[in-house]
């Protein structure tokens, strides 16, 4: 596969004027981002850029700036915040909050399966960001172990597909990170119910599938479509662990339901973690209307 382009900025190269790069972070096939220090904020901040052949791109811009006002709208203390947007000039994009602490992805990786006392307080705090995404008309429709940064408290990130829930009721898959994506994320719109909230309790219980068995819920898929490439819509999900406290898996094997209407939202997945969380010898706690802790 041929290298992406990129802008191959040196250390301490202006991305504009009073911005200034610091380090790669990586990126996609549309997206490069850089740790930058910023002089209006005087902090540092994570820019996230079009790459050099998308920053002309109608498309890529029209998705760039859509990003932008889902952000704009959105303030909650378990999303990813942007401060500013350059949409016109030669590098467009979008400049967002530093955050310290290492992927669930990453600790995933390092540690295979993760302790409940470490998983359940996410798990309430990624929720209550859900419902209240979808109080305010939005979906987020990548919840995934890369898109949660464990800092205190976790946060969500990556808004780049998160939509309203009229657009996302309108959206043809695939759409999303095939392990993650609920059934209807998979195939034409409508063909397995609707994209909307209960897409994203779909990802966020694949996300705590993988996070408690150090496992995906699903074999890995193989091909370009179907069922092929997406074993949710005929599979059932690999086996939890058999030490889950009693209603855990329950509630797990819901959020993954083959029918939205039966996935439980975001408000339901914290009033069902209040007990379990409670019952866990550390004796860890979080508020069912407030700040989580231990």
């Amino acid at each position: 596969m041929s290298e992406r382009p990129s802008w191959e900025f040196d250390e301490g190269e202006e991305l504009r004027d009073g911005r200034v790069v610091l380090k790669s972070l990586g990126g996609g096939s549309r997206y490069e981002v850089f740790l930058v220090w910023d002089d209006d904020l005087f902090a540092l901040a994570v820019a996230k850029v079009l790459r050099p052949d998308q920053a002309a791109d109608v498309k890529a811009l029209r998705d760039l700036e859509r990003e932008v006002e889902v952000l704009n709208a959105l303030s909650h203390p378990a999303l990813v915040r942007a401060f500013d947007a350059e949409l016109d000039g030669p590098r467009p994009h979008v400049l967002i909050e530093h955050l310290e602490g290492p992927s669930l992805r990453r600790l995933i990786k390092r540690d295979g399966n993760l302790p409940l006392e470490q998983i359940l307080p996410l798990a309430a705090n990624v929720a209550g960001a859900l419902q209240y995404m979808r109080q305010e008309g939005f979906v987020h429709l990548d919840v995934k172990p890369d898109n949660i940064v464990m800092g205190v408290p976790p946060r969500l990130i990556d808004l780049s597909i998160a939509r309203t829930v009229e657009r996302a009721a309108e959206t043809d898959g695939p759409i999303g990170t095939d392990a993650y994506m609920a059934p209807e994320q998979c195939v034409a719109a409508g063909e397995r119910g609707t994209i909307g909230p209960a897409t994203d309790s779909w990802g966020l219980g694949a996300t705590l599938w993988h996070a408690i068995s150090g496992e995906k819920p699903f074999l890995e898929g193989w091909g370009e479509e179907g069922a092929g490439r997406f074993p949710q819509l005929s599979e059932n999900p690999l086996a939890l662990p058999s030490h889950l406290p009693t209603g855990l898996a329950a509630l797990l094997h819901e959020l993954l339901d083959p029918d939205p209407a039966k996935r439980p939202g975001g408000a339901e997945v914290v009033e069902r973690l209040e007990p379990i969380l409670a019952g866990l010898p550390s004796k860890a706690r979080f508020a069912r209307r407030g700040s989580l802790g231990t």
